[in-house]
């Protein structure tokens, strides 16, 4: 492998000539459609691209989407667009594109591993291809950034939208909860822009917007058992510690806390958690804090990662173009409708972590892995929110989760999985085991190391977890668990 500096200039390299493809047909006015992933990176990707091309007065239409099908491929053939540009996915399906779109000019910027063969008629912009971890180092909305800054300068003013995704998709992987590798310049230009500030601070949700209370008991990353949902519970632990969640007869955020109180409120945290013997969350309550400065103080925007959540919240629920809009500038009735959906999201998750919590057959523990049962109940595109959320929230957090929810009308189970950063230092690889298993069940799966999906016809889910926990048992024993085709 060439040096660290050699692959990023082989990186910027790629990103400028994605960025030369769309300046050629723009200039031909030809007609771009853009597909984008419907999670928050996905989401910021298409509001970064989607003001790079209205920048150039392009012909365009922009589509939130779970994942690339025949259902999309047929909407192209139909179209016949010009020049098709996925986002924040597409590395995962080389194969279709290069069976059935071949007669189209296609750019795909994806940070995702990569599944099949290159393309000529492809601009494959992919960490992977240089080196870079894709899990960590740069997002589909930081990939985004770099090919719009490469066909204008004038686009660095989408660099905090690039954050906005990168923490959106869980790249705070290092120090104190700080983004590195290609972020971190993503980060100094919009430092150097007077567009971003960093700082160090609790994180929690709503700590621009929300009165205290409030905030714990709408946070979910750490989820809080007892607390998490629990809005009386929540003001009774803040009186326990003398913390006033009122100043006068305004409510205080946390923003408003002293340090003094900060501290107080921190150590008072850690405690509880490790009282609920989660150990791994304690360290996820203090670290950076990425605060976009020319956002309106008290508004969702303004802490990077609650706008993070917000656009998670549009895409998760069907209203994905709010979440484009607010990327692309819309400050007015874009923004109130997506404070609705918001809360709308909000209520969902909890009420979807309260119903796998009733029952102990709704979470179940295998040797290897946990297994949430989704089936009808939860909804097909929040379940990848949901095993984000409990993963760290596990009686034994070194073990994976998967879980399921069922697509209605599709016949497909649509799976997510996760883990900890502990266990890829162990060997554990889950797009690999998510390609694996759901080949060997005549699915479709591929992500990150440490994030990943699959899709699999619902009559397999049971053959399908049980190939799983095998694989994950193997991979600690450091086999190589092969292709799919070949397991």
């Amino acid at each position: 492998m060439a040096s660290e500096k050699t692959d990023t200039a082989s990186f910027l390299e790629a990103t400028k000539k994605a960025a030369e493809a769309i300046l050629e047909i723009a200039k031909r006015d030809g007609f771009i459609h853009v597909f984008s992933h419907l999670d928050a990176d996905g989401v910021a990707a298409a509001g970064i691209i989607g003001k790079t091309l209205f920048r150039l007065d392009a012909r365009l239409r922009i589509r939130i989407t779970q994942w690339v099908d025949e259902k999309i491929v047929g909407e192209i053939l139909s179209d016949k667009p010009q020049l098709i540009i996925f986002n924040d996915f597409g590395s995962g399906y080389m194969q279709l594109l290069n069976d059935k779109l071949t007669s189209f000019k296609i750019i795909v910027l994806d940070h995702h591993q990569i599944v099949g063969g290159e393309s000529e008629h492809v601009v494959h912009v992919n960490p992977h291809l240089y080196g870079i971890d894709g899990a960590k180092d740069v997002s589909g909305a930081g990939i985004a950034y770099f090919v719009a800054k490469a066909v204008d300068k004038i686009n660095v003013d989408l660099a905090p939208v690039a954050v906005v995704g990168a923490l959106g998709d869980l790249q705070d992987k290092y120090d104190q909860r700080m983004l590195g590798g290609l972020n971190e310049r993503i980060v100094e230009d919009a430092t150097n822009a007077k567009l971003l500030t960093v700082e160090k601070d609790l994180i929690f949700f709503g700590r621009e917007t929300r009165p205290i209370h409030k905030t714990l008991a709408s946070t979910t990353s750490p989820f809080i058992p007892g607390i998490s949902g629990e809005e009386d519970k929540s003001l009774a632990f803040l009186a326990s510690l003398d913390i006033k969640p009122r100043h006068g007869d305004k409510w205080r955020a946390l923003r408003d806390l002293s340090e003094e109180e900060k501290k107080r409120l921190c150590s008072a945290l850690a405690d509880y958690l490790l009282s609920k013997g989660l150990h791994y969350e304690v360290t996820n309550l203090i670290g950076h804090v990425y605060v976009l400065s020319h956002e309106e103080p008290w508004t969702p925007l303004r802490d990077a990662r609650e706008f993070a959540v917000l656009l998670n919240a549009t895409g998760r629920m069907d209203r994905a173009s709010l979440g484009v809009a607010i990327c692309m500038g819309d400050r007015s009735s874009a923004l109130e409708e997506a404070n609705k959906v918001l809360e709308e999201y909000r209520r969902t998750i909890n009420k979807y972590l309260g119903w796998i919590m009733e029952k102990p057959e709704r979470m179940k523990e295998f040797e290897n892995i946990y297994v949430v049962y989704g089936e009808n109940f939860i909804n097909d595109k929040i379940v990848g929110a949901i095993s984000s959320i409990l993963s760290a929230s596990l009686p034994n957090p070194e073990k994976p989760l998967i879980a399921y929810a069922n697509v209605e009308g599709e016949g497909l189970a649509k799976i997510s999985a996760r883990t900890i950063d502990t266990m890829i230092n162990k060997g554990i690889d889950l797009s690999k085991i998510m390609q694996v298993a759901a080949e060997n069940c005549g699915g479709k799966g591929g992500g990150h190391n440490i994030a990943a999906g699959a899709q699999v016809p619902i009559e397999k889910i049971g053959s399908f977890i049980e190939f799983v926990n095998e694989l994950v048992g193997r991979q600690l024993k450091g086999e190589n668990i092969g292709s799919g085709n070949n397991p």
